[in-house]
């Protein structure tokens, strides 16, 4: 049982850290489709923009997994592929 408990709590560790470093990898992908000005309307490239911000607050919150979705959000405007 302790085992199993121990295995639990170091799975739980290591799982926000993993969203942590995945965090900036997302607002590379979203900069980087940014940087090659893609054809968006003036309404979606503020809501991009608005988006990437709000997941790097996020992030620096360490509000990961909210983070990500609000990455996401941007992402599919920008429609990049996860």
């Amino acid at each position: 049982m302790k085992k199993s408990l121990a295995a639990g709590l170091f799975a739980m560790a290591f799982s926000g850290a993993a969203l942590a470093f995945h965090c900036p990898a997302e607002m590379k992908k979203i900069d980087e489709a940014l940087a090659k000005n893609p054809q968006l309307s003036a309404e979606q490239m503020t809501e991009v923009k608005k988006l990437r911000a709000e997941g790097e607050s996020l992030h620096t919150a360490g509000k990961h997994q909210e983070s990500l979705d609000t990455l996401e959000k941007a992402k599919k405007i920008l429609k990049i592929e996860s």
